[in-house]
């Protein structure tokens, strides 16, 4: 009986061993699957990372010559109101001086006026 009992007892040692390998195998195999998954999610963030700092920096140099732009048409606006008030000065001065003349001319014209008039 001690025989059997033997026996029984390395069959069911032997099929517990086997269930127990098995099991490790199965874990190791899970294991193995999801360190995979992780590395690949470890580089679909590296690769979104990278892109998101290619486009920011893309961003930041658009910014910066969008910058430059609106500083260069800042200065010419600035030289263009520059050039519109000597321009606006100019066109005072004219008509300052087409006023002049038309009080001039027609003082003259009276003048002559009068003129004929003392020599009839």
């Amino acid at each position: 009986m001690e025989e059997s009992f033997k026996a029984r007892l390395i069959l069911i040692l032997a099929i517990l061993t086997a269930i127990f390998f098995i099991a490790s195998v199965s874990s190791c195999a899970k294991i193995k699957s999801l360190k995979r998954l992780k590395d690949d999610e470890m580089l679909a963030r590296l690769t979104c990372q990278e892109e998101i700092k290619s486009i920011k920096d893309g961003m930041i140099q658009n910014l910066k010559s969008r910058e430059k732009d609106l500083e260069e048409e800042k200065k010419a606006h600035e030289n263009t109101k520059r050039s519109l008030s000597q321009e606006q000065l100019l066109n005072q001065s004219l008509k300052e001086e087409l006023a002049k003349v038309t009080r001039l001319k027609e003082a003259l014209e009276e003048a002559l006026v009068n003129c004929k008039k003392n020599k009839k």
